[in-house]
């Protein structure tokens, strides 16, 4: 947008966008808006339309645009501007009043904020907005004085670590002042909160926000008039529910708790708080008893945060007063547990969770006795949460609810099911399922946590499995579909029990069997069915054909495609175990069911139907599993047995690549049979290897379907070790270089096509693994370095991470293996690369750590430096100089930048490293610095 629009225009265009009907125009409108936000003529007109305010919807968008451009815009105004945008801000902020919008007034205060971080000529702003707005703009001012931490602890705006500390520093001299303001204020809005919800919150919250970031020190806080407030409110037993100001109480406490466990020496402050959360029992029980759910979750996580603040003192100090601790913070934690709602529950799961890896990281057993009896606690209690309605009928749908919360129980029993045993623990459920008064939701919720430890069960126990085994084997009919099922779903937990018991498969099999007919159990039959089957296969090869005759009728059960595909895994399994010839029988049999049908579709010419039986994809994704999991010990040079089946398969494939060629996802599908047909066949398959690339490469080169490129590099990683092979590979990766550039070409290309970026960069890394040098002397490898320097800012995950690889095995290539005749070759050649991209590889990966990638992103870039190091330290650590002298650098005027000492700290620092792990840490500190 060249020029500034009208206002009129504008007020146009908000109009169109929040009241016309017409989707079409709402589009339009928002698309010429969005245009307009980008422009350098948005900061006038929002202050215009701000200073106007004609309407609600254009004061909005004026608050929210203005708020945008000094979030993202920053940059666009020149410093001598900024003062005159502080004071427009301040006058539009003085400006409200009581029935100003609150979503204008956030906006508005965002907008300040946002501008006071950045704005490094303004010092101790809060104090200038307390002295501004305390006598008249109290509502306002809380809310700046609120979201100012929040920003600068955000990733929002790129402050870069200097001025973060700058401005935390700044806070901690403004903070005296602050605890003054609002404990002025808690003090004026004091005689009836009821009246003065809001303000309350807002007070609660900005103390909350300053003492997040460590501005209010917790030295002398237990006196402190806000926090005592919050017990008052809390603690408030007859009052009626203060909805968002016991929120506000409960985030303000949270946040003190959970400061304790970094300031870990407050002792007044800790006992001050401990005290006072323990007398909020009381305060539970009676929201427990009013049916106030939302308060009985509050308490929750405040005593759920006072356990978890204590945990380390507790784990760590065996003294009588950490003792107290635990015995009284966890107490409090298990009578929310035993709420009666599983919500509740929950809350606490994360507590479990740490405190199981701590004491399994101490392995410390007479610490693990001390917890025992709480976690014995703990698992009767969500036993209990697992019960199912009593009147219901059937089964939990997927996507329910509760039927989602029972499986994070699941997982959480797994994980703390060694502090008591899980031997135990099974034993315990067993002597609930043998109460005779038992009812059947009762019976279910102890089959479902033995389900969740069967597998930790010693296979040699005796005493109790037999019997539960036993006693689902004796199921009656008329029993619950649920206990069915769960029962069903133990059995296959059992797979290892019973492979240590094979006298017990032939019954459990027929049970099994029997219960893949049913509705609903069906599906819980066909997984156990694939654990039994693949734990056991050695003892399952004799039961193949009753196996194959299930597998003909599979599709006449109710069970889902994925549930057939476990069944099938499961049978492959069998298949490695089983005599060569009688392998192959039945390889050829259960191969050929799914390509048959395949076959009928393709000369019937039918439309695929997604997740039918007309859908080739349902079929291709049965094949790829039974080729994936078939897995044969051969001796050296020994021919495949199953090799003439899957030569067979392959045209049936061949014709499917040409049948689908236009459809991706029946083309991935097709692709993942190939790949796990080359995998299973391994280098035996060159009869049709020219036949397959000739045929990838044409259609690669119509519709560049990234998954060919991922087959491409399995025929690299499989056939590349063979000379006679060699150069074949090299034309099909010249093939697909072509068309797979000009995608990359286009505008945002590399963005754009994340996926082909990845697989066409693993195909590059594979054949630098497997045949190094005729790649290295090829004419296609400066096209790929130049692309793989161009995707380097790449913030895709897995597509950068290809990337990285490339360039990782194309370094490591020069100088690992130094005994090995080629190692001359390799070196010479990896050097004369390095010489002409090096500096460019170097500067790129420091780019793009520090303005491009996220985090997590990093160890990958640090990969490739540790391994230039290694080939060449010294000349590495003088491309590394360079690259850091191109990097912004902090100055008077700038706020996101790290200083020339800080630079030179963390160039010392990766130059004299030897492991990625360092690297790493020091890119990470390099990053903040502009971030």
């Amino acid at each position: 947008m060249e020029e500034k629009p009208s206002l009129d225009l504008v007020y146009l265009a908000v109009s169109a966008l929040f009241d016309n009907p017409n989707a079409s125009e709402n589009e339009k409108a928002s698309q010429w808006l969005g245009n307009l936000q980008k422009s350098v003529h948005a900061w006038t007109v929002a202050d215009e339309l701000l200073h106007h305010k004609k309407d609600l919807q254009s004061c909005y968008f004026g608050a929210q645009t203005m708020r945008s451009k000094i979030q993202n815009s920053f940059h666009e105004l020149p410093q001598e501007a900024h003062s005159s945008l502080r004071d427009s801000l301040v006058e539009h902020i003085s400006q409200i009043n009581e029935s100003t919008n609150t979503v204008i007034v956030t906006q508005l205060c965002l907008a300040l904020a946002d501008l006071t971080l950045q704005m490094t000529s303004w010092k101790r702003a809060p104090l200038d907005l307390i002295s501004k707005f305390s006598q008249s703009n109290v509502w306002p001012l809380l809310e700046i004085l609120t979201v100012l931490p929040e920003e600068v602890e955000g990733r929002a705006i790129r402050l870069g670590e200097n001025r973060r500390q700058e401005l935390l520093e700044e806070f901690r001299q403004c903070a005296t002042t602050i605890d003054q303001f609002l404990t002025h204020c808690s003090n004026l809005y004091a005689g009836n909160i009821q009246d003065n919800v809001q303000v309350n919150v807002k007070i609660l919250r900005c103390f909350t926000s300053w003492i997040s970031i460590g501005a209010i020190l917790l030295q002398n806080l237990n006196e402190n008039v806000v926090i005592v407030r919050a017990f008052q409110i809390l603690d408030a037993k007859n009052e009626a529910s203060l909805g968002t100001l016991h929120d506000a109480a409960t985030d303000c406490i949270c946040m003190l708790l959970q400061c304790l466990e970094d300031n870990n020496n407050q002792h007044q402050l800790e006992s001050f708080l401990f005290n006072n959360v323990v007398q909020l029992e009381v305060s539970y029980h009676i929201s427990v008893a009013n049916e106030d759910q939302e308060k009985s979750m509050n308490f929750c996580r405040i005593f759920t945060e006072l356990a978890e603040s204590f945990l380390e003192k507790i784990i760590n100090n065996s003294s009588r007063e950490a003792y107290h601790f635990a015995v009284k913070a966890l107490d409090l934690v298990l009578i929310c547990v035993g709420h009666h709602d599983y919500e509740v529950a929950e809350i606490t799961f994360n507590l479990w969770y740490v405190l199981s890896e701590e004491l399994y990281q101490k392995n410390n057993k007479d610490m693990t006795e001390l917890f025992k009896p709480y976690v014995e606690r703990l698992i009767t209690a969500l036993c209990r949460h697992c019960q199912m309605e009593p009147d219901h009928e059937g089964l939990l749908e997927d996507g329910d609810d509760f039927k989602d919360f029972r499986s994070k129980v699941s997982d959480l029993i797994k994980d703390v099911v060694f502090i008591v045993g899980s031997s135990n623990c099974f034993r315990q459920m067993f002597m609930n399922l043998q109460n005779p008064n038992a009812t059947w939701d009762q019976s279910e919720a102890s089959l479902y946590v033995m389900q969740a430890v069967a597998k930790n069960v010693l296979p040699v126990e005796n005493e109790v499995v037999p019997k539960v085994v036993e006693a689902i084997l004796n199921i009656q009919g008329q029993t619950h579909a649920a206990v069915r099922y769960t029962s069903v779903m133990l059995l296959g937990e059992l797979c290892e029990w019973v492979e240590k018991h094979p006298d017990t498969l032939d019954p459990i099999l027929h049970f099994l069997v029997s219960s893949l007919p049913q509705p609903g159990i069906s599906a819980a039959s066909a997984a156990a069915l694939q654990n039994i089957c693949t734990t056991c296969n050695v003892h399952m090869a004799r039961h193949m054909p009753f196996l194959l005759q299930i597998l003909h009728q599979v599709d006449t059960f109710d069970i889902s495609n994925n549930a057939v595909i476990g069944l099938l895994r499961g049978t492959a399994a069998i298949l490695g175990c089983m005599p060569a010839n009688d392998m192959v029988v039945a390889f050829r049999e259960v191969c050929f069911i799914q390509t048959n049908a395949l076959c009928q579709l393709m000369e019937h010419n039918r439309s695929p139907s997604k997740g039918t039986k007309t859908d080739p994809g349902l079929w291709l994704d049965r094949l790829s599993s039974v080729l994936r999991n078939v897995h044969v010990k051969l001796k050296s040079d020994e021919e495949h047995p199953c090799k003439p089946v899957v030569l067979e398969v392959w045209p049936v494939l061949s014709k499917a690549f040409d049948r689908y060629q236009s459809d991706v996802r029946i083309m991935e599908r097709c692709c993942r049979c190939v790949r796990f047909m080359l995998r299973c066949i391994s280098q035996q398959m060159k009869e049709i290897l020219e036949n397959l690339v000739r045929q990838i490469i044409i259609i690669y080169g119509t519709y560049k379907h990234s998954c060919l490129l991922y087959v491409g590099s399995i025929l690299v990683d499989e056939y590349a070790t063979d000379v006679n092979c060699v150069q074949g590979l090299l034309d099909m990766m010249n093939a697909f270089i072509e068309p797979t550039f000009r995608l990359f070409q286009e505008d945002s290309g590399l963005r754009n096509h994340p996926d082909t970026v990845d697989d066409f960069f693993r195909l590059c890394a594979r054949f630098m693994q497997r045949a190094p040098i005729p790649l290295l002397q090829s004419t296609v490898l400066n096209p790929i370095l130049q692309c793989a320097l161009s995707a380097c800012t790449l913030d895709h995950k897995e597509a950068n991470t290809s990337v990285m690889k490339f360039l990782y095995d194309l370094i490591s290539t020069g100088h690992i293996g130094k005994l090995q005749s080629d190692w001359n070759t390799r070196n010479n050649l990896v050097k004369n690369i390095l010489q002409e991209f090096g500096q460019q590889i170097v500067s790129n990966l420091i780019q793009a750590c520090v303005f491009y990638l996220h985090s997590y992103m990093l160890c990958e870039v640090s990969d490739v430096l540790v391994e230039l190091l290694h080939f060449n330290r010294e000349v590495t650590q003088k491309w590394l100089m360079n690259a850091f002298d191109s990097l912004p650098k902090q100055n008077n005027g700038g706020i996101n930048a790290a200083s020339p000492q800080q630079l030179k700290d963390i160039y010392t620092t990766i130059s004299k490293s030897d492991t990625s792990k360092a690297i790493t840490h020091a890119l990470k500190d390099l990053t903040r610095f502009y971030r």
